[in-house]
């Protein structure tokens, strides 16, 4: 882990602590000259995105329709009248209550209850961010909550993608950060990147938190840090890794004391704004972490849930805690995956906000008891580790690329659209 780069990255990755040099004063170029320049430069990364995503979304539409199974599920857990509904449920019928009614934290018995689940779910579970701008979306298009939660999460995909692009063009080139974008829309647990889910804005947020941090741009790498922890706890991850980049600039003295001190400051507010007001609210300072364990079983369990997963699918058992027999198996692929691209990525010695990032990430979801099928959406945020994959892809032609991408994208409508909504839990 370090602030370099070996000379398999690109040469502005290894001085990626470089000051960007500002361009010589010239005429501003006209408005059609930067909407052509910014068509050339996005157009392509979201284009790649878009056509693969859709691809695998429209793979997904038709085994819901094949299938027909969701017509005999409750509208609020993976049913509906239409196919496009599942995509609202789950999680989904969580964000729009809150976005419709707002919060109230509780934390009720549910009587009588003496397994793992001794609460009744509560909204105070799910962090604001995405319910807000559900809210505020809904209000300025008249969309409705569905279709605005719809319209944020693929706004926010995009964003993502451009995103995920930026962070690995800056350290290997345009090509790997199109392969990188690409990646990022048939990774598995990307069926939740176009639904009423909190997932794309998040990875948004964190891809250009990274990048921020690369350009040395600190107070807004610590705004967006912030922002994201008002989104997700395992936001945890994005925080420690500016925390981590800001101490080692400070440490080489690169850009003085003030910027460094405030990203620092700043990003850890967002998350713990939150959990004290939960807390407040329930009378309990520790009353998120009750209930996301009383309600969810969703609790730090130093990887026990994890192994007994592992040492249970693979000898076809199971007999553990939320088993989902189709979705586990992805779940153990994804993580066997992830653990394989770890140590590819740390080889190529990436700036350690990178780092720091995904090795974080990892421990918290590998280290907490939850509904393990879930793995594969809560390891979508490991952007980083698409970086070894998209050095490989850029040894190919594009054609070849988009061959194999688009073969993954028909596949993910399968692992993770319809695996991930229909035959588990999201």
């Amino acid at each position: 882990m370090n602030d370099g780069a070996t000379s398999t990255l690109t040469p502005a990755a290894r001085s990626w602590n470089a000051r960007p040099s500002r361009p010589p004063a010239a005429a501003a170029p006209d408005r059609r000259d930067r909407l052509r320049r910014a068509a050339r430069h996005y157009g392509p990364v979201l284009a790649v995105y878009g056509s693969l995503k859709f691809v695998g979304f429209a793979a997904f539409m038709w085994l819901l329709h094949a299938a027909g199974d969701f017509r005999s599920k409750n509208p609020r857990f993976g049913g509906g009248a239409h196919p496009w509904d599942v995509l609202a449920t789950w999680d989904g019928w969580w964000y729009q209550q809150i976005a419709a009614h707002g919060y109230h934290p509780q934390l009720i018995p549910v009587p009588g209850a003496t397994g793992p689940i001794t609460l009744e779910g509560n909204s105070a579970a799910f962090f604001p961010l995405y319910p807000a701008l559900i809210r505020l979306v809904s209000e300025l298009t008249g969309l409705g909550t569905y279709g605005a939660g719809l319209l944020v999460s693929v706004v926010a995909s995009f964003a993502a993608a451009l995103g995920i692009h930026a962070v690995t063009a800056r350290l290997a080139g345009r090509g790997a950060g199109l392969a990188a974008a690409g990646l990022w829309a048939v990774w598995p647990g990307s069926g939740v990147e176009w639904a009423v889910y909190s997932d794309s804005l998040y990875v948004a947020l964190a891809a250009w938190t990274c990048h921020a941090v690369l350009t040395r741009r600190w107070l807004t790498a610590g705004l967006l840090a912030c922002v994201a922890g008002l989104n997700r706890p395992t936001a945890a991850a994005l925080i420690a890794a500016v925390g981590i980049a800001a101490l080692l600039a400070l440490h080489r003295r690169r850009d003085g004391v003030l910027r460094p001190v405030a990203a620092m400051l700043v990003a850890p507010l967002g998350l713990v704004a939150y959990l004290a007001w939960v807390g407040h609210k329930m009378g309990d300072y520790g009353g998120y972490f009750t209930l996301q364990s009383g309600a969810w079983a969703h609790q730090w369990d130093f990887g026990r849930q994890t192994l007994d997963v592992f040492t249970a699918v693979p000898v076809g058992r199971y007999d553990y805690l939320f088993a989902c027999p189709f979705e586990d198996v992805i779940g153990v692929g994804v993580v066997l995956l992830a653990l394989a691209l770890l140590p590819l990525l740390i080889r190529l010695r990436p700036p350690a906000v990178l780092t720091v990032y995904t090795v974080v990430t990892l421990v918290l979801v590998l280290g907490s008891q939850q509904i393990f099928g879930n793995v594969s959406r809560y390891l979508l945020p490991l952007f980083p580790l698409f970086l070894p994959l998209a050095l490989a892809l850029r040894r190919l032609s594009l054609t070849h690329q988009l061959v194999l991408l688009g073969i993954a994208a028909l596949a993910s409508g399968s692992y993770a659209g319809y695996g991930l909504f229909e035959l588990g839990v999201p």
